[in-house]
């Protein structure tokens, strides 16, 4: 029936309908292109890179990628949502034989609330300095400190040196805190958790923000250097903005 529906408007196969897709508001193949090429232009990936995506969803991101990877780039996703995952398998990787796609059963009350894996316990399945580019987009934004900083671990080990990785956060700095104050923001983060703020106190991995401080002392102990300028977002109704989400671009550390 869907392979119907798609001859008839000819949308790209690739797609999931509406129903499926559990990445977020907006538009999908929009934001797909919209972060591809923050990729190209902030973090100077190449067509022959290593590519990992942490929580690659549906595939709002593969898909962009897989008229930018050549032949001898690869790009590998993982993600706790088995449907999204089955999705990817059999709509792009036989398309595109250098994606893959692997489901992680972790637990996350969010996505995954009966997930087996702690996420602070998980190792990426990967081997150390594995990938030239490692980027998740809205995945920080969903985790707990242990959880978050246990992954940014991870991101370090299976870089190259001189790899880069692009992730997404709520940032918490004197800007934010005063358009939150003032009722601005689009998330009332309000509900202190473990050392992060959460807008919703009975399910905290809907939507956590970071200190602006604590992310950068993060990334310093595991040799993550950040590249100025940090892109801040819209989603406290700052006057500028480049995303909606605020994004951090960093290198490993020769």
């Amino acid at each position: 029936m869907l392979e119907a529906v798609e001859q008839l408007t000819g949308r790209d196969s690739m797609i999931p309908p509406e129903s499926m897709n559990f990445v977020g508001k907006g538009d999908f193949e929009k934001i797909g292109r919209e972060f591809k090429q923050y990729f190209i232009d902030l973090a100077n990936i190449q067509p022959s890179d290593r590519i990992l995506d942490v929580g690659c969803g549906i595939g709002r991101m593969a898909v962009p990628l897989t008229d930018y990877l050549s032949p001898e780039g690869e790009y590998w996703g993982f993600d706790i949502v088995q449907m999204g995952i089955r999705w990817c398998q059999r709509r792009i990787s036989p398309k595109f034989p250098n994606f893959h796609f692997l489901h992680s059963d972790i637990k996350n009350k969010q996505y995954n609330r009966k997930g087996k894996t702690p996420a602070d316990q998980f190792r990426f399945p990967f081997d150390d300095g594995a990938f030239d580019f490692v980027f998740l987009t809205s995945v920080f934004t969903h985790m707990l400190p242990a959880d978050m900083e246990h992954y940014l671990s991870e991101i370090a080990r299976v870089l190259k040196q001189g790899g880069r990785c692009l992730i997404t956060f709520f940032l918490l700095n004197d800007e934010s805190k005063k358009l939150l104050l003032a009722g601005r923001s689009s998330l009332d983060f309000k509900h202190e958790i473990q050392g992060c703020l959460a807008a919703n106190a009975q399910n905290p991995e809907a939507a956590i923000a970071y200190e602006e401080d604590q992310v950068q002392r993060l990334f310093a102990n595991y040799k993550l250097k950040i590249a100025p300028p940090i892109h801040y977002g819209s989603w406290c109704e700052r006057d500028r903005s480049l995303s909606y989400q605020d994004i951090i671009v960093a290198v490993k550390d020769q």
